[in-house]
């Protein structure tokens, strides 16, 4: 007999029964439509309860009061519009077995003055945090009883919708500023003592507590330890916990860290590279010393390392937030003995840095999360089946692959190089972004097990295609690295180059980046662990501006630690060789300012060109022209656009063989594309 997966146990927290300890915690993916949890938002965690999910955890950092700006899509619970909308998200949540909860929060000073209703940001003092940039003001009386009160309603307003529960946020926010000696010194009756500091967050939880009645589950997500100097170190953090449990708090979400910088959100969100659950064990140290189920997420990305934090008691509920938006699945595949099929969370933090890229957090290689009503997560089997080619093998030509295998259609993929995986090879070459090998090697696994055939070491050409009888044929044959488009040109290296290692430039080295993708930070810190003094220089008025703040803070720290030096707003005007070494004119868009400055070796990145050529010596064979009707992508309808009446099947072109984007792009054109064939 096969023991009982610790895993999948049920957990009673309070008087709530969860059907397993695996969690979906509090987050904020931007979903929201003014502020309400609205069809997209509710149909994203309705998701993670039909793939199984014991609890979902909405509104990470839900606001309670007007006053506390939106900084980040965050819900706006204090509207009275809420009410009705919880109550249907939570019903459907129920529906499908999951208890559902939300965090409750005033941000403090973890916003922005420029946002909402551009009121004055309030915190327990004149502050600013560097994440989000608000100057505060110090919280008066009134302010305190205003913001006490709208706690209250809220709380209530989430119980009389339905939720089996809230979290109050306590780390970063307006309630953990003045228990924390780091924010708060004030010196009136909410400042200096510890019994001080903890005065106005007792008041709130008590408050909290007496609205919502003994029953309602009440947890506080909270940092035991800030790791930073003058900041609430785990002694004092565990007389919080237990005044705050004395006060009426069922469970702690444990955090270790800060966010009020980007390089402390890295460490609190841990990004690819770095270690699994690095804050486990200290979790499991503070879990023994609590009176009260402890719950706790930071890079648990993978099955082992979540039952192994159950199995060993280190924590009553296990948050696997990230891996969820990868594959919210993941708890119905492990009940069904199908581990070894979850999409793997590759922590590329693009679900937290696209809240503030793209307005909403997507993963790097699931399009459907986020995007559930639209492209739903499961794919239907097509009504024809169809004969399709897919050329090229990367990042887009796999998805479409898998996808159309899962349709049912007969798949052919074709790859040039002797491995798949395209310009994600590439990238995986770099130590801080090898886990998006994981990308790669899921594909290659479903197409195993789907059955497609993949033809490797096969450059396929036009004329071929044209002979055989394919119904579709997909271009994904992706780009090559652009060349600079000024005097001197082929003097300049890529970021290729270095990265596979075939170009070994030495001494003083500039990379110039004007792109703004991980692709230059990658070929800086090779060059440097090559022993080469690295500049880099770029157009923007900011470093890498695509790189999301999690990732590239870590790449900062060790670019700053390497001596790299960085200049903003110079462009590329031109490369010549001189007796010297490569001489490299710079100016200024918009000025008259102009430098020269002397290298050894120059590497631009510039972004991808198409390679083009199947598809243009197919385009005007095909019954389509390659032309796509947007409105029908969108919708997910087949495409029945016709320039060639005399031919009979279809020509499409995918990723970076139309234009230079990242991978979700490549992805999501796949997906659009091949749903619907």
């Amino acid at each position: 007999m096969t023991a009982p997966d610790p895993l999948l146990s049920p957990f009673t927290l309070k008087g709530l029964t969860l059907r397993n300890r695996i969690v979906s915690t509090s987050h904020e993916p931007a979903y929201s439509e003014d502020g309400l949890p609205t069809d997209r938002y509710r149909a994203y965690h309705v998701e993670k309860a039909r793939g199984g999910a014991g609890l979902t955890m909405i509104g990470g950092s839900a606001l309670v009061s007007r006053d506390s700006a939106p900084a980040f899509g965050n819900l706006q619970l204090w509207k009275d519009e809420a009410e009705p909308l919880l109550r249907r998200l939570a019903d459907e949540v129920h529906d499908q077995g999951a208890a559902v909860m939300t965090q409750l929060t005033h941000l403090g000073h973890r916003t922005s003055n420029y946002a909402g209703e551009w009121l004055p940001a309030v915190s327990v003092g004149t502050v600013r945090e560097p994440a989000h940039r608000a100057f505060t003001k110090a919280a008066e009386q009134w302010d305190l009883d205003r913001v006490l009160q709208d706690f209250v309603a809220v709380a209530q307003r989430c119980r009389s919708a339905g939720l089996d529960g809230i979290e109050l946020m306590a780390y970063g926010h307006l309630l953990d500023a003045f228990w924390s000696p780091f924010w708060n010194d004030r010196d009136d009756e909410y400042g200096g003592s510890y019994e001080n500091r903890m005065r106005y967050p007792l008041r709130v939880i008590r408050a909290v507590r007496e609205a919502v009645g003994p029953d309602f589950v009440v947890g506080v997500r909270m940092s035991f330890d800030e790791q930073r100097d003058g900041g609430l170190e785990p002694g004092e953090a565990l007389r919080v916990a237990e005044d705050i449990t004395a006060a009426g708090i069922d469970f702690l979400s444990l955090i270790r860290g800060s966010i009020s910088t980007e390089a402390g959100l890295a460490r609190v969100i841990p990004p690819m590279h770095t270690p699994a659950a690095p804050h486990l064990e200290f979790a499991g140290q503070i879990k023994r010393k609590v009176a009260v189920p402890v719950m706790h997420a930071a890079r648990i990305a993978d099955v082992e390392t979540a039952r192994y934090a159950i199995a060993e008691g280190l924590l009553d509920l296990v948050g696997m937030t990230r891996a969820l938006m990868a594959d919210p699945e993941l708890p119905a595949k492990v009940g069904a003995g199908q581990a070894n099929r979850i999409r793997p969370c590759v922590g590329a933090g693009m679900c937290i840095d696209g809240i503030y890229q793209s307005g909403a957090a997507y993963c790097i290689h699931n399009p459907s999360t986020g995007r559930e009503l639209e492209l739903p997560h499961r794919i239907d089997r097509a009504e024809t089946r169809k004969r399709v080619a897919v050329v090229g093998a990367g990042p887009a030509g796999l998805e479409a692959a898998r996808v159309l295998a899962e349709r049912g259609h007969e798949v052919q993929l074709y790859e040039a190089g002797d491995k798949v995986g395209g310009q994600l090879l590439l990238a995986s070459l770099a130590p801080r972004r090898r886990d998006l090998r994981g990308i790669i090697d899921w594909r290659q696994d479903e197409l195993a097990r789907l059955g497609v055939p993949v033809s490797l070491n096969t450059y396929v050409e036009a004329a071929t295609l044209r002979e055989e009888d394919w119904d579709v044929v997909i271009v994904a044959t992706g780009g090559t690295p652009a060349a600079p488009r000024v005097p001197g040109a082929n003097l300049v290296l890529d970021t290729w180059d270095v990265l596979t290692g075939v170009r070994h430039p030495r001494g003083r080295v500039l990379v110039y980046d004007d792109h703004g993708g991980n692709q230059a930070l990658d070929a800086a810190e090779a060059l440097v662990r090559g022993g080469a003094q690295v500049e880099i220089v770029t157009p923007e008025r900011t470093v890498s501006p695509d790189v999301g703040g999690i990732t590239a803070s870590t790449y900062f720290e060790a670019l700053a630690e390497a001596g790299v030096p960085v200049t903003v707003l110079r462009r590329l005007h031109g490369v010549r060789r001189t007796e010297a070494g490569l001489e490299v004119e710079f100016r200024m868009d918009g000025s008259k300012v102009c430098e020269h400055r002397t290298y050894d070796g120059v590497v631009a990145e510039m972004g991808t060109e198409p390679v083009a050529e199947v598809y243009e010596g197919l385009a005007e064979r095909s019954a389509n022209g390659g032309a796509v009707d947007v409105a029908d992508l969108l919708a997910l309808r087949s495409q029945k656009i016709v320039r060639n009446a005399d031919r009979n099947w279809q020509l499409f072109r995918i990723g970076d063989a139309v234009a230079s984007r990242n991978v979700h792009a490549a992805m999501l054109d796949a997906a659009r594309l091949c749903r619907a064939l």
